[in-house]
């Protein structure tokens, strides 16, 4: 997987044009990607400076960035296994929630994996989180008849 090009999506705003830059993650982003996880509930019961380790040693995939401004306002870990893509820490900030920021991480993700002939994203969302499953159920995914397991190894 190649080095990505910064991507502008537009968003059409109130009276304005905003335009979310999408692009990879930078060592540099490392504390406010932190920032944003944890004031999105996300990482609680892991380690996630070891998550973003993990993933850019891995190689399988992207770490996006949703830059707004030069603040990064989103996030989405993106892999490919050669078999399945999965999305996991998609983030955006409370303070730009339901501006269409989620919808635009998650575009380039589609688009990224596309391009690597991904035939299908999976995703985890826990059953109480109603919000997100509305979210992405508004994205086109559907819940799959699976049963999903864990092992956890670290």
């Amino acid at each position: 997987m190649s080095k990505m090009t910064p991507h502008p999506s537009p968003l059409l705003g109130k009276d304005r044009e905003t335009s979310l830059i999408v692009r990879d993650y930078q060592p540099a982003d490392e504390k406010a990607v932190l920032s944003l996880w944890k004031r999105c509930n996300l990482g609680a019961h892991k380690d996630p400076v070891l998550d973003i380790a993990i993933k850019l040693r891995a190689g399988n995939g992207w770490l996006l960035i949703g830059d707004l401004r030069g603040e990064v306002v989103a996030t989405a870990m993106v892999g490919y296994d050669g078999h399945r893509g999965w999305i996991n820490y998609l983030a955006v900030s409370p303070d730009h929630q339901h501006g269409g920021y989620g919808r635009q991480i998650m575009a380039r993700a589609e688009e990224l994996l596309r391009g690597e002939g991904c035939p299908k994203i999976n995703l985890q969302v826990r059953k109480s989180n109603l919000g997100v499953l509305d979210f992405y159920r508004k994205l086109g995914f559907a819940e799959d008849e699976v049963v999903s397991l864990g092992k956890r190894l670290i």
